[in-house]
This record gives C-alpha cells, structure tokens and sequence, in this order.
C-alpha cells in the first residue's frame, strides 16, 4: 500500500506554507532595528562630553538672592560656553534663573561664582546645565 492517500479520493496535498521563513526575517528585522535603536540612545547618554558642569555649593545672600558656585571643565578651554543656573523655592518650584558666560581660558577647569536673583525667597540653588553653543547676547563684547 501506498502512504499517500489517492488525489482522486482527496484531493492533492495542500502545499506546506513556508510561514517559518518570512516570521524568521520578520523578526530578524525587529531584532535589528531594536538594536540600532538601543545603541544610539546609549551613544547619546553615555558619550563623553565635551563640556561639563558640577554645582560646588549655593549660599542665600538675603532674600531674594543666592551665590551658586561651579566647576566647569571643556575638552577645548579656548572655546566660549554658557551655563544655566537657578535657584528653587521650599515647594521645588524655580524663582531665578541665569545664564552664566564662560570666557575662554588656558585652563580646562574654571571655577565660577555667580548671584542669581529670586521672585520668592530661595530655599536652594543649582546648576541646570552648560554648554558650548554660546547664544550671541552673551558673547563678550
């Protein structure tokens, strides 16, 4: 006897769909994407940075403003940068904001302190952050 049922009697055999191969590219392909994806976002966090900013302390001066002392170290010294510090009243909400110039320099670390003025009396101060993309106002002129 033959192991093959009779067409006659049942029809041919159904072809066999090959669905294994294409979910197999399919999600070879999500696998890829996903991994480009990853990648790039840890590129974009965990690059070394050309500029960067540490707060060293803030002390309130009276009621409406706060010294904030910072660090501020760049890979190219000789290039301009700006940073951003504010200050925060009890509730976290912000009451003063500044944008500090960073002059070129010789050395790679600058120590900067700069007063920020409040609309509420300030209950901390900190660095927001820095950058190199100097806006022109704040260029020295």
């Amino acid at each position: 006897m033959s192991s093959t049922p009779p067409t006659d009697r049942y029809g041919s055999a159904p072809r066999t769909l090959r669905s294994g191969t294409w979910v197999k590219w399919v999600l070879t392909g999500l696998v890829v994407v996903a991994g480009i994806g990853i990648a790039f976002i840890g590129y974009n966090k965990f690059a070394v940075n050309e500029i960067e900013g540490k707060q060293i302390y803030f002390d309130i001066i009276d009621n409406r403003t706060m010294d904030i002392e910072f660090t501020v170290t760049r890979d190219d010294p000789s290039q301009p940068a700006v940073c951003i510090i504010r200050t925060r009243s009890k509730d976290g909400s912000e009451t003063g904001r500044r944008e500090v110039y960073i002059a070129p320099s010789t050395d790679s670390t600058v120590k900067v302190t700069a007063p920020v003025q409040a609309s509420q009396p300030p209950a901390m101060g900190d660095l927001y952050g820095c950058s190199l993309d100097v806006p022109g106002y704040l260029h020295a002129g």
